[in-house]
């Protein structure tokens, strides 16, 4: 297909377009005048800051695409081209990735996976929900995976190339986030073979919590350096006054296999509205797995995330919340746990700008591992006019082996006068004196230290608010920490 960034890299032709970025000298062939043969390029202070593995994974991505007849998803695709003609590949020197290393996606083979060609309909992807379900496979929208029972008139799910409303088309087409991510967000824009939409109209309320399944059935063994690569994206829209309750959950095939989900949701919460967002990560213990989360939230709204974070070799999310209007209430709540070699990174950015905002974050994690890390990057700016603002955040720590790592960096910023905000860390083993209670009351050392870390991890699971899920992911934890148990 057509690519904004392939002329960098082409030497097929003859005769080349080159972009605006770049320009080029030319001299006269000799022999035969009409042939023009293109010396080097000289690049601009633009080009002169691309990174050239950067542009080669964009380009295959772009490559391995179909046209489009979306306009929001062609100037998607555009916009993320542009951004990643300056974008380099990030570095431990980058504040940002201090302490997180991403040579384990450099180092591998990045394959673009292509629309599934086997037989979906063989994955039993419902014998475990009665939710509403709508699976995405390797980043396609799988209609014979999805499992939607009628729903509210006003309501939309499905994929943006599929929209027949025309009011729907015009209220995405007026949506521009102007949000510029790291590379990772502009590579997804690249990528994204399509949008799942969900879209809410005013005075809605979804009864039924919408299951978002996404599944990695692509994968190549350990040995192979090979990455399939995946990019997910879903755009959730809420008019005023309307309700929904999401769960995104990200499942794997083997444990052992290799792959890269590379995965954004945006979420716009409108006036008065509520968003509900659970998001389960249990991809397999080889992968790598980033995710990108922003949310904009208009006046009177209230956005709720509830987040368990368990597999993948690399997992790090981005989630970045933007309060737009006064009297809006944002509550966080995670938990990332390291059973093996993982690295689990959570950055969070909380922009207040208007009065009598509220936001509560409470941030847990584990390290079981010898080889574990867990990185906690947690910023709340309270901007000048956010008076009367209520905020706090927490961050505590459990580290179970010795050489285990932790690096939290909570960040409180504000401006404003008018304030109530709090924030504190703790980073511990488990303390002696409560496995002195258990051990005084007949319960051995081995069954005390299991159930005080899992009643750790319970102050953030028993927040999902859907029964079966919440039942779901405390069996899951029960079974990492006693693989052994039936």
């Amino acid at each position: 297909m057509a690519s904004a960034l392939a002329p960098i890299f082409s030497t097929k032709s003859t005769s080349v377009s080159v972009p605006s970025s770049l320009s080029t000298s030319t001299r006269i062939n000799q022999k035969n005048p009409k042939v023009r043969v293109f010396t080097k390029p000289k690049l601009n202070p633009i080009s002169a800051l691309s990174d050239p593995y950067v542009l080669q994974i964009a380009e295959t991505l772009e490559d391995s695409l179909p046209s489009l007849s979306s306009p929001t998803l062609q100037k998607l695709r555009e916009t993320s081209s542009e951004n990643l003609l300056s974008t380099p590949w990030p570095s431990r020197k980058d504040e940002p990735f201090r302490f997180t290393d991403t040579s384990f996606l450099k180092n591998s083979r990045i394959e673009p996976i292509l629309p599934p060609k086997f037989q979906a309909s063989s994955l039993d992807v419902f014998s475990d929900t009665l939710l509403p379900t709508i699976s995405i496979l390797d980043g396609y929208i799988m209609n014979d995976l999805s499992r939607l029972t009628e729903l509210t008139s006003g309501v939309y799910v499905g994929s943006l190339l599929s929209v027949k409303s025309e009011a729907i088309l015009k209220r995405v087409s007026e949506y521009e986030s102007g949000f510029n991510g790291d590379l990772f967000w502009s590579l997804n824009g690249v990528g994204a073979p399509d949008v799942l939409l969900v879209y809410v109209a005013e005075g809605c309320k979804v009864e039924n919590p919408l299951l978002l399944r996404y599944i990695s059935g692509e994968s190549s063994d350990k040995g192979l350096k090979a990455l399939p690569f995946s990019n997910p994206r879903v755009l959730v829209l809420v008019e005023k006054g309307g309700e929904i309750s999401i769960v995104e959950e990200y499942v794997g095939g083997d444990k052992d296999k290799c792959y890269w989900s590379n995965s954004v949701i945006e979420v716009v919460v409108g006036e008065g509205a509520k968003v509900s967002h659970s998001y389960l990560q249990n991809q397999s213990l080889n992968a790598a797995h980033i995710k990108w989360t922003w949310v904009q939230q208009e006046s009177t709204s209230t956005y709720e995330h509830i987040e368990v974070s368990t597999g993948g070799k690399l997992s790090r999310h981005n989630i970045h919340i933007q309060q737009v209007g006064p009297d809006t209430v944002t509550e966080l709540s995670t938990f990332h746990m390291c059973i093996s070699d993982q690295t689990q990174d959570l950055h969070s950015t909380l922009v207040l700008d208007h009065p009598r905002g509220v936001s509560q974050q409470i941030h847990k994690c584990i390290v079981a591992h010898s080889s574990g890390q867990a990185v906690f990057d947690g910023n709340v700016q309270v901007n000048r006019y956010a008076q009367q603002t209520d905020a706090g955040q927490l961050t505590r720590s459990l580290l179970l082996e010795p050489r285990a790592t932790v690096n939290v960096k909570p960040n409180l910023q504000i401006i404003a006068d008018d304030v109530k905000c709090s924030h504190g860390a703790a980073i511990s083993d488990l303390e002696e004196d409560q496995l002195f209670y258990f051990r005084a009351r007949g319960v051995d050392i081995e069954t005390a230290r299991k159930a005080l870390i899992f009643s750790f991890a319970a102050e953030v699971v028993d927040r999902f608010p859907n029964a079966s899920i919440r039942k779901k992911v405390e069996t899951h934890i029960r079974e990492l920490l006693d693989p052994s148990r039936p």
